[in-house]
């Protein structure tokens, strides 16, 4: 049973995720706040495995909220959810150790995978948050975005191919059963090779660690580093 704390300063759309939530017999609402204080009392007091947190609330905001939790309760997962457009909040959100970030507006799977996703350890990142990611990065000026990409690819260099496969799955939100089955290896590697990427990467997150994927141009379906395929037998560990 995955237990769950909503955070938001509606009454109607905590009803509303708590109703999607209800969907999954796996899901457990045990805990819901109406601002971001509130929610880390509530997460300090239930420790529950997931705190589903809305960006703006009054006093202490989701991303203040994120912040506190992570380092006080660093077992509960982040979720954050925001309107469209706030594109702003995502990186600071990330930044601040959030593990998923959706849409209010996304469908109601995506709720129900983003809760799972963060659960099971992973970072997971809507397709629509994705999208609107990438796209924040490619609007910088081109000095700017050329000199990140470039610092991004340099921190990726410093793995091993396998870990730049692994990294590469982490860009695209799969948890380490989803990167074992993809990648043929046992998950207790991918968990390994996971902590080296975070350390070598200096990030304390998957999520941040998905965004220098992204950064890096290494999630499958971007233009990045060469193939996996090229590398040498010895790097495959």
């Amino acid at each position: 049973m995955i237990r769950i704390l909503i955070a938001d300063d509606e009454p109607m759309v905590r009803a509303g995720i708590s109703a999607v939530l209800a969907a999954d017999p796996d899901l457990r609402v045990v805990a819901q706040a109406a601002d971001g204080r509130e929610a880390v009392d509530l997460v300090q007091r239930h420790r529950p495995d997931v705190a589903v947190l809305d960006v703006r609330m009054p006093g202490t905001g989701g991303i203040e909220a994120a912040a506190e939790i992570r380092r006080t309760v660093p077992g509960t997962g982040v979720v954050m959810l925001t309107t469209f457009g706030e594109d702003e909040y995502i990186l600071r959100s990330l930044s601040e150790g959030a593990a998923g970030f959706l849409i209010k507006s996304g469908e109601p799977e995506e709720l129900i995978a983003g809760v799972r996703a963060v659960a099971e350890g992973a970072a997971y990142l809507s397709p629509r948050v994705a999208a609107r990611v990438v796209a924040h990065l490619a609007a910088d000026g081109a000095g700017a975005r050329a000199s990140r990409r470039s610092a991004a690819r340099a921190r990726v260099e410093a793995l091993t191919a396998r870990e730049r496969d692994v990294l590469g799955c982490l860009g695209s939100g799969l948890s380490n059963g989803q990167i074992a089955r993809r990648l043929g290896l046992a998950e207790g590697t991918v968990k390994a090779h996971v902590s080296s990427i975070l350390a070598r990467l200096g990030v304390d997150n998957r999520a941040a660690a998905a965004v220098t994927a992204h950064e890096a141009g290494i999630v499958p379906g971007l233009t990045g580093l060469p193939s996996p395929a090229a590398r040498r037998p010895h790097e495959d560990r």
